[in-house]
């Protein structure tokens, strides 16, 4: 049941080249869990879409199973580059060893992300404090978590 599945899951995502895997699993009690998301993000008749391309190609006299496709939600860690890419313009949240960075994702490629942020310094002459915008590049691969903050 799995292959073919995957091989449903495959074929409905080849037809909506703006839609992705996140990932999918088969539960013990054959629930079929599908996390999608979307360049442009993901609406309910895109998660209708794929859920009827997978059940009613696979045989209910053969196996009893339920389906369930979900959007990867905001509080979900970003996983994938397109994810990343769909996200440039947001403020992230990015858990690295050691520390936390927040700042809005100015540029990505498949190697780094670069964050956009504000910090207080103090002053070079005189007391006080004064605003400075900051850009860090950060490698993929240091990254532990990484999730989209909502401001408002």
């Amino acid at each position: 049941m799995k292959a073919q599945v995957e091989t449903l899951l495959n074929d409905a995502l080849a037809q909506r080249t703006d839609l992705f895997l996140i990932h999918w699993d088969i539960g013990a009690d054959n629930h079929i869990k599908i996390v999608i998301d979307g360049d442009q993000g993901v609406r309910v008749q895109y998660g209708i879409e794929v859920s009827r391309a997978v059940e009613h190609n696979l045989d209910r006299e053969s196996w009893d199973f339920s389906i369930e496709v979900l959007s990867a939600g905001v509080t979900e860690p970003l996983i994938m580059a397109r994810q990343y890419k769909k996200n440039i313009g947001r403020w992230l949240k990015v858990k690295l060893e050691g520390q936390e960075v927040e700042g809005e994702l100015i540029a990505f490629d498949d190697s780094k992300l670069t964050l956009s942020y504000q910090v207080r310094e103090k002053k070079p002459v005189g007391k006080g404090y004064v605003k400075v915008q900051k850009e860090q590049e950060i490698a993929v691969d240091a990254v532990i978590r990484a999730t989209v903050r909502i401001k408002f």
